[in-house]
């Protein structure tokens, strides 16, 4: 996410970018393609440092399978990663499969002309159009990367602390508010939220309330214009969030994503609203924790025939990039990255919901969440239709939450506000 800095942090950051970018060129005896033993090697850059030891293991089951090609991963700090990845792509020293970002963000990346369209060179047929979507440009409709994830949104419980309270995952929403009402009497805290990462904040809307706005079906009517955001739906949806603030921490705002994190990990927390993304960091902090995973049931008010719901969308897919000196082998690499055997791999190492149909899981949460989502699933809107232009709707509605929950606003006022800037450049389709 970008944050404003002072302009000397900011000349920092740059002058630690064009380290790192230096650093990162391949290296080699005046073939900048080959390793030191003649063979290639493909430079892949990500901004999941967190997931290195498992691409390291993909990379090497693919090494395997293709003698003389070299795979060089390489992660970068993720707040940092845009801007390194933009200088990257321009210069001679760039990778040759980067991991872009999805939907709107990749807009700007294919703008620059910086990525080989794959249309005709990978098959995304029969994949779930909603993921496909976060692939392709938007002017153009042409595919420019691989999707790598399904994400998922997700309320994270702890079912040892339930089990304890005599509990279990609430399918009706008395339940649900019966059960942070016992916890709260217990003194526990019910739902960890770290609200100052404000970008968490749209997806905390989505775990508590989507069936409130009316998911897919608000999509439709929103993106064809028959519905806006100061609909009395999504501003219910909104309120929502606000009424639950009483069962979150104390002074929320203040409150960081990995704090939130660490209070359900601790056993402090019954539940955390977040995304499939989560599952890998909770289990490796709480490994003896009982960790289960349910859909918030519809508020009161709900549009008729809401019902629970999974908001998903594509995250994080890896192109090719037409600076690349190893084109042919970077498109075999990311040709292979559509396929099963690869989507499995990111299923069992990475802890992902692959984006490739098919792929079985073996963690029960892992498969869950997907079936969640096959079943029951949205899009996360403010993600695969509201980034495309600025200000984005998942910027507008966290800071829009952040000052909802200080105080400063009331749910008409965040909902108004977020309708006003997308509409500066969304305009429904015709």
């Amino acid at each position: 996410m970008t944050r404003r800095t002072h302009r000397s942090i900011a000349s920092v950051v740059a002058l630690g970018a064009a380290l790192a970018l230096t650093a990162c060129a391949p290296s080699s005896g005046g073939d900048d393609s080959a390793g030191g033993d003649g063979d290639t090697t493909l430079t892949v850059w990500s901004w999941r440092v967190e997931d290195k030891a498992a691409y390291d293991k993909i990379f090497a089951a693919y090494e395997k399978a293709h003698p003389g090609v070299n795979v060089d991963f390489k992660a970068f700090k993720a707040t940092e990663y845009n801007k390194i990845l933009a200088t990257g792509l321009a210069g001679s020293a760039g990778p040759d499969v980067p991991q872009v970002r999805s939907y709107g963000q990749l807009q700007t990346t294919v703008a620059s002309d910086s990525l080989v369209p794959l249309d005709g060179k990978v098959d995304l047929a029969g994949w779930d159009e909603n993921v496909v979507a976060s692939a392709k440009g938007k002017e153009d409709g042409k595919i420019y990367s691989v999707p790598l994830a399904r994400q998922t949104t997700v309320m994270f419980y702890n079912q040892d602390a339930f089990d304890k309270a005599g509990l279990k995952a609430p399918t009706t929403w008395d339940e649900f508010m019966a059960a942070n009402e016992k916890f709260a009497a217990d003194g526990m805290t019910p739902i960890a939220v770290g609200a100052k990462d404000d970008w968490t904040l749209p997806i905390v809307h989505e775990v508590l309330a989507a069936p409130r706005f009316g998911g897919k079906a608000f999509q439709e009517a929103v993106n064809s214009g028959d519905k806006d955001f100061t609909d009395p739906d999504w501003v219910a949806s909104v309120k929502v969030v606000k009424d639950l603030e009483k069962f979150m921490p104390k002074n929320v705002t203040g409150v960081a994503i990995t704090d939130a994190q660490t209070l359900f990990s601790a056993g402090k927390a019954a539940m955390l609203p977040g995304g499939s993304y989560d599952l890998a960091v909770l289990q490796k902090a709480a490994p003896d924790m009982k960790i289960g995973v349910f859909q918030v049931p519809p508020p009161p008010g709900s549009p008729s025939g809401s019902a629970a719901t999974t908001a998903g969308w594509a995250d994080g897919n890896f192109a090719v990039s037409k600076k690349s000196k190893n084109q042919e082998a970077a498109t075999e690499l990311v040709t292979w990255m559509s396929t099963k055997e690869f989507g499995q791999m990111v299923a069992d190492e990475v802890k992902q919901i692959s984006a490739v149909p098919g792929v079985e899981y073996k963690d029960p949460l892992l498969k869950q969440m997907s079936d969640n989502y096959v079943n029951a699933g949205s899009p996360y809107l403010l993600l695969t239709d509201f980034r495309y232009g600025a200000p984005s709707g998942t910027d507008l509605l966290g800071k829009g939450i952040q000052q909802l929950l200080l105080g400063g606003k009331d749910a008409t006022a965040v909902s108004k506000e977020l309708d006003t800037g997308v509409k500066t450049w969304f305009k429904p389709a015709a």
